[in-house]
């Protein structure tokens, strides 16, 4: 398999479409202005384009019907299909031309290629073969069979191209025609296996976006990570739920695409990339902001190992008339490049994080430690469990992963159960796994919405007295601290073992630990996560509650294989152990103004030698750090 997509390797890429003719370049075909857009993404530092054989104009089929409307014969125009390889399989030889000459280009700047194959789906608009007109590409026979031929004779004509490193099986696929659950991975499973039957030596990438882990949707993370090689995330804020609600330059929305990323990863068991991300034009964000954006999210999902930064896209499109660029206002100023090819600051940013990896001592970064296991359940909007999981633990100053409640819990030392929902949250043996796990001395934190959990008592010590349906919120007393919510439902509970944390204004537990065997288990009657996704303010402005505190309590005293502490919330640290006493720090600055904050070292530990961004004041057990706007210091850490 090409190792390209190695991990604790980070790329930096942009999604293509030619500056002069956008979604046409491959009928509109001009070599020239293609070069010179090519070197133009090379000198802004681009190592991986994503590039896309639109399908009409690889497999231009029409047609052809006899008596009753029936289905005759398949033609290019009036033309007969050519008796020749490229002919059988109704495909362009001209646009198959066309894409070796790109490839050419592409290796000669040392551009790597992911390819999405059936481009159908682009922006807003689906194009198809005029010959498939009102047909399902994902689940029509007669459509998959010539979906087919072309994906096998497009592979088997460029496998031997060097500059082609991953197979996507195309553009937002998911977005081509409704299907369900079951024909989304049939289709899914037939393209993949075409691609591999031609070339098994490059990694397939799945090329898709909005996946779930569970619930009623159709196309599901798990499914791509079975069949394919790489996930893929599009994180753009105003199209994925919970997101969009913060300014884009502070923690919630810089920290989306490697929540997004992490979430998809964790839960599949698959490499995932940032595919396609972007702040979506002007009137998001200026171009300035734009650039830290970029600046945060790069050092971000390096450092939890998301493989690649792909921005899209390569040049802005509002000279373009042809559709989507008629249709959609917000397609047509994304560019890394404006339409001249004059880099904008997000080009300088790329330019600037790919010289950084070239001057890292060492050639990957290893694996970061990770303190927890975030569990996703069935019956919660699962992506707003973990995202604002991610983001309180990234305050609390731990890191998380994930997995879906569908498969046996793997180990770890605190197991978090964010905003638990409905009546089959988690199965009996599930349930029985965790308790086991506790019993031998695990951490467990539970938050709960409107779940039936079984033998409540028994775990948590508390005990249910009754329940009724809110008519207000609530405001829970932590150490001092009120931190308000918004809970539907209301439980009055009876200490039944516990110990009360934190209780409501009428002294009914809200915030309890428990000791259950050698571990402990610590309950929130209230579903935090859910609650805080879609409030907008409350992980990043100096006047809101702090409800990491919650997360905090959790892991106060926890024997974590930690070695720095910090005491700044909007700074992320993530440590990885390079072996023989190192560690390599990465200290995210999540917001829009400069941060000066405390690291805090392990008994025997001091700081060494700073890698990247400002200098580093203290060597002993304390540091002190500063770190510009959107920014990071890395730095090594020595026992």
């Amino acid at each position: 398999m090409d190792t390209f997509f190695e991990s604790g390797r980070f790329k930096v890429g942009v999604n293509y479409w030619a500056s002069h003719a956008g979604t046409n370049m491959w009928t509109d075909w001009r070599p020239e202005s293609v070069a010179k857009d090519l070197a133009a993404l090379a000198r802004a530092g681009v190592e991986v384009i994503r590039v896309f054989p639109l399908w009409p104009a690889f497999q231009p089929l029409d047609v052809m019907r006899g008596g009753h409307g029936q289905r005759t014969e398949l033609r290019f125009g009036e033309e007969p299909l050519p008796d020749t390889e490229a002919g059988r399989a109704g495909v362009s030889e001209e646009a198959m031309a066309h894409f070796e000459a790109f490839a050419r280009m592409a290796g000669a700047n040392h551009i790597g290629l992911v390819v999405g194959l059936l481009t159908g789906w682009m922006s807003g608009r689906l194009f198809m073969p005029r010959a498939f007109d009102g047909l399902n590409p994902l689940t029509d026979p007669f459509v998959i069979m010539w979906e087919r031929r072309f994906v096998k004779h497009f592979v088997r004509r460029f496998k031997g191209s060097k500059a082609v490193v991953g197979w996507d099986l195309g553009n937002e696929c998911n977005c081509m025609g409704p299907v369900s659950r079951e024909q989304a991975y049939a289709w899914s499973a037939a393209i993949t296996d075409a691609i591999r039957a031609e070339d098994p030596s490059r990694p397939v990438v799945s090329g898709m976006h909005s996946l779930a882990a569970g619930g009623r949707e159709s196309w599901r993370i798990q499914d791509q990570a079975e069949l394919t090689d790489i996930l893929t995330t599009h994180p753009y804020p105003p199209f994925t739920p919970h997101c969009g609600l913060d300014p884009i330059d502070t923690m919630r929305s810089c920290l989306h695409a490697t929540a997004e990323s992490r979430m998809y990863g964790d839960v599949g068991g698959k490499p995932c990339m940032a595919e396609e991300i972007g702040t979506l034009g002007n009137m998001f964000a200026d171009e300035e902001t734009a650039a830290r954006y970029v600046r945060t999210n790069m050092f971000s999902l390096w450092a939890h190992d998301c493989r690649a930064f792909v921005w899209w896209c390569a040049f802005d499109q509002d000279h373009l008339k042809n559709a989507p660029y008629d249709w959609c206002n917000v397609e047509r100023e994304l560019g890394l490049l404006r339409k001249n090819r004059e880099p904008k600051p997000v080009a300088g940013e790329l330019g600037r994080f790919k010289a950084f990896l070239k001057r890292l001592p060492f050639d990957r970064l290893p694996s970061r430690v990770v303190d927890a296991l975030c569990i996703l359940s069935p019956q919660q909007d699962n992506w707003a469990a973990a995202y604002a999981s991610f983001v309180l633990a990234r305050q609390a100053g731990v890191d998380i992963e994930f997995q879906y409640a569908d498969r046996p819990l793997r180990e770890a030392k605190v197991y978090l159960l964010p905003s638990v929902m409905g009546f089959n949250n988690l199965p009996r043996r599930r349930w029985e796994e965790l308790k086991a796990k506790v019993r031998k001395g695990a951490t467990l934190y539970i938050s709960m919405g409107d779940a039936m959990i079984s033998g409540l008592k028994e775990l948590i010590g508390l005990r249910v007295v009754t329940r009724e349906r809110r008519t207000g919120g609530l405001n829970m007393s932590l150490d001092g601290t009120t931190l308000p919510a918004w809970p539907e439902n209301r439980i009055r509970f009876a200490p039944a073992g516990a110990e009360v944390l934190a209780a409501e204004e009428d002294g009914n537990p809200a915030f309890s630990r428990f000791k259950l065997g050698r571990g402990e288990v610590f309950f929130l009657s209230w579903p935090l996560e859910t609650e805080l996704a879609d409030r907008p303010g409350v992980f990043h402005k100096d006047d809101v509650p702090p409800y990491r505190r919650i997360y905090e309590k959790v892991f106060a005293g926890r024997r974590l294989d930690r070695v720095v502490r910090k005491d700044h919330p909007l700074l992320g640290v993530t440590e990885h152990p390079l072996g023989n006493g190192r560690r390599v720090v990465v200290a995210i600055n999540y917001s829009p103004e400069p941060l000066k904050a405390n690291l805090e070292l392990a008994r025997g530990w001091k700081t060494g030698k700073v890698l990247y961004g400002a200098a580093v004041s203290g060597r002993g057990p304390k540091a002190g750090i500063s770190v510009a706007p959107n920014d990071a210091v890395v730095l090594t850490v020595i026992r």
